[in-house]
């Protein structure tokens, strides 16, 4: 019987590369727990996508799963995605926020923050607005935009929950369900309602993404007679206790290294602009309840 080892890149220190390839490269690495070297295999994921050579990736995996014989590599750790646990924490602010009549409207992976304790800190609220009917303005993320808000229908929080099926899917599988080089393009896919599935989703998970990725409206999951509790109930999340999720007693697959409140070692590096301060408000009108 295959027991899958699951381990977090943090636990190991990386030494040296050994080998470069078509996508990405091959380091040696040594757990720091257990003192043991491995081979690490770090993949370029937007290489692999691009490339079309994500199920030879995942077929890859599976196999070194799957043998063990002398003259093989073994597989020793995988990263699993925590896809679930972020999720939920994505959940519950929707439902509070859904709860206040606010939209979110602007849904990606880098407006997701993780701080000190593991957990989610959602950013950026420049879409966000107060909405008890329906609105009409296009904007978003294209990835990540609504049937509904392309077509200029008007859309109400629905499109949130939309987001929702986007980001677990891209959490899950390290891609979007709609790309292309060109936004018309996604838009196109997006409307068609029509969505792959890598071999390796479960089915609890395509279940839930087919009612969030739901052209539909009428049968969308969050935005039915349930509401959110039919979300919440989804069999994908019959392991979440929402309750400690809300309260933060859930321990955190990943905690990122923080030395204290000053610390920016967890972002990227951008050249720094001078502030003009001007004292001649030209925009004060624009600004006045700002």
């Amino acid at each position: 019987m295959f027991v899958q080892n699951t381990a977090g890149l943090e636990q190991f220190e990386r030494l040296k590369t050994l080998g470069t390839g078509s996508f990405g490269r091959v380091m040696l690495v040594k757990h720091k727990e257990t003192g043991q070297h491995y081979a690490m295999k770090i993949l370029n994921k937007q290489k692999v996508v691009k490339l079309k050579q994500i199920e030879h990736t995942l077929n890859e995996k599976r196999i070194l799963q799957a043998v063990s014989f002398p003259f093989l590599v073994r597989l020793e750790y995988s990263f699993k995605p925590h896809a679930r646990f972020y999720a939920a924490q994505i959940v519950l602010t929707f439902e509070y926020l859904h709860a206040l009549d606010l939209i979110y409207r602007d849904l990606k992976p880098e407006n997701l923050l993780i701080d000190q304790q593991g957990y989610i800190q959602v950013t950026d609220f420049g879409f966000a607005k107060r909405v008890k009917g329906r609105t009409w303005t296009l904007c978003g993320t294209p990835e990540y935009l609504a049937p509904e808000i392309i077509l200029s229908k008007g859309y109400n929080k629905a499109v949130d929950w939309w987001a929702l099926g986007v980001l677990v899917y891209e959490m899950a599988a390290g891609y979007p369900p709609f790309f292309a080089d060109q936004p018309i393009q996604i838009y196109e896919k997006i409307v068609s309602g029509k969505v792959r599935f890598p071999s390796h989703f479960s089915s609890d998970l395509k279940d839930l993404l087919r009612n969030l990725l739901q052209v539909d409206l009428t049968k969308r999951y969050g935005n039915l007679k349930n509401g959110v509790n039919d979300i919440k109930g989804h069999k994908w999340f019959a392991t979440t206790d929402w309750i400690a999720i809300y309260q933060k007693k859930v321990e955190a697959p990943f905690v990122p290294k923080f030395k204290g409140p000053g610390d920016t070692s967890n972002f990227d590096d951008y050249e720094e602009e001078e502030i003009r301060v001007s004292f001649n408000e030209k925009c004060a009108k624009e600004f006045a309840e700002f």
